[in-house]
């Protein structure tokens, strides 16, 4: 009934049809042990055709809204709840064969280059809670002319150059300041912006956003355009060696344009003025600087964090830039937003180990997309109910070990119901053993389905 109760909530969102399919799967997927596939739905409820729906839904149903799941973090975010959207790029590793749609990678576990789905995941991210909700899933399909500007970027640069020989240094006579606000957004950029734009006309009917977060592959300055195009604030990485520079605070000079570039910031090693804070933990010493520095590929200022980590022992440094479009954010609440981007991580995790992510074995783009969806769905729907739960359960493991116990005493109370007259007997008694040991199987013997 709880869950039931949660699919309440997406009737405006989703057909009806697709609710009493997800009525019963949801519940099976959560009951289920094993891996996470549409096949080994069936045998759970315990009698066979009672959930042939599930293939419909995997594979050749509607497409399940991404959306859908968003509405499930609300029911327990307190009011006034700050939160943020964090983005994620994820590449599986399921096999694919027929799928045109399909990428090759290396994967670290396997060691080898393998064929695998890529997705992208918007998620809402908590932060009095600390946890992240998965609210939108994309799988990630790129163009020919994307694919060719990935070589290209691969490629060494003296390779990349397209200038021919024995012609002119220097600025082209005549060439006039390009617009460095114009919004010329990527192929990439472009899904993640129509993805976006339909996640925030639902999530800002309940929760207030502000912030985007993104890893260091969206640290430059057409995120931050589409960010602010969304009414939202970039929190995003630099690389290592940005070539960030004080603002200009001299004298005017009296003729030509303003300068506007002072001198570039030197990391080795950074000025105090900017120094924030500095701690000290075993043989580790950290400092926090921050400012307002200019970038010549940014067309405004950039607030901007230096994560500076230093080793007392060997005297090695290492640093990370952290930038934000917003210039009044502290530096404490922009390290902490950043960093809770690794709370996605563990929605991957979970659908991955629990929800079947690793392990559906669909090839159609439907099939797919579904598939996706219902893991990350169901991530959300175990949050949910590990929040409610009165057992406190600390984990998925524990949750679906809660549903199967249920589920096989329920079916134990119903046999019992049938034939209370005949439980003394020890054949009963074997009867039920046998019936109920048959739970979850997916070839059920013919006594226990002539019985069934």
């Amino acid at each position: 009934m709880d869950i039931v109760a949660l699919l309440a909530c997406l009737q405006p969102l989703v057909a009806a049809v697709t609710l009493r399919h997800l009525a019963q799967i949801i519940p099976a997927l959560l009951t289920m042990t094993g891996r996470a596939r549409d096949a080994g739905t069936v045998p759970v409820d315990g009698k066979r055709g009672q959930l042939s729906h599930a293939p419909t839904l995997f594979f050749d149903g509607t497409a399940v809204d991404g959306v859908a799941g968003a509405v499930f973090p609300y029911a327990s975010l307190p009011v006034g709840a700050r939160v943020s959207v964090g983005g994620r790029c994820d590449d599986g590793d399921q096999s694919r064969r027929k799928d045109a749609r399909d990428r090759a990678f290396f994967s670290g576990l396997v060691g080898q280059v393998v064929r695998g789905l890529e997705f992208f995941v918007l998620s809402l991210v908590a932060v009095t809670q600390r946890k992240a909700y998965p609210l939108a899933v994309q799988q990630t399909v790129r163009s020919a002319a994307e694919k060719e500007a990935i070589k290209a970027r691969k490629k060494p640069r003296a390779q990349r150059s397209n200038k021919p020989q024995g012609k002119p240094k220097g600025r082209p006579k005549g060439s006039r300041n390009k617009d460095k606000n114009e919004v010329k957004l990527s192929d990439e950029l472009l899904r993640i912006n129509a993805l976006l734009g339909t996640l925030l006309k639902l999530l800002r009917v309940f929760v207030r956003v502000k912030y985007l977060a993104l890893d260091g592959h969206y640290g430059h300055p057409q995120a931050v355009l589409m960010a602010q195009q969304n009414d939202l604030q970039l929190i995003s990485k630099l690389r290592k060696d940005a070539a960030l520079c004080e603002p200009y605070e001299g004298e005017y000079s009296g003729h030509g344009p303003k300068r506007k570039y002072g001198a570039r910031l030197n990391y080795e090693p950074l000025p105090t003025q900017y120094l924030q804070q500095s701690e000290t933990q075993g043989d580790h010493c950290t400092q926090y600087y921050q400012g307002l520095f200019l970038h010549p590929e940014f067309g405004q200022a950039l607030n901007v964090v230096i994560i500076v980590k230093t080793n007392v022992k060997t005297q090695k440094v290492g640093h990370v830039i952290l930038l934000s479009s917003d210039a009044e954010l502290g530096w404490g609440k922009l390290v902490d937003y950043y960093s809770l981007r690794f709370q996605i991580e563990f929605n991957f995790r979970d659908a991955q180990q629990h929800f079947g992510l690793e392990d559906f074995m669909n090839t159609t783009a439907t099939g797919v997309e579904n598939a996706a969806h219902l893991s990350f769905l169901l991530v959300n729907v175990s949050a949910k109910l590990l929040a409610d739960s009165e057992a406190k359960e600390v984990g998925v493991l524990d949750l679906k070990t809660r549903f199967r116990g249920c589920k096989y005493a329920l079916e134990a109370i119903k046999m019992l119901l049938e034939k209370p007259e005949t439980l003394v007997s020890p054949d009963a008694i074997e009867d039920v053993k046998r019936s109920i040991s048959q739970l979850g199987r997916i070839h059920r013997t013919k006594a226990a389905s002539s019985s069934a």
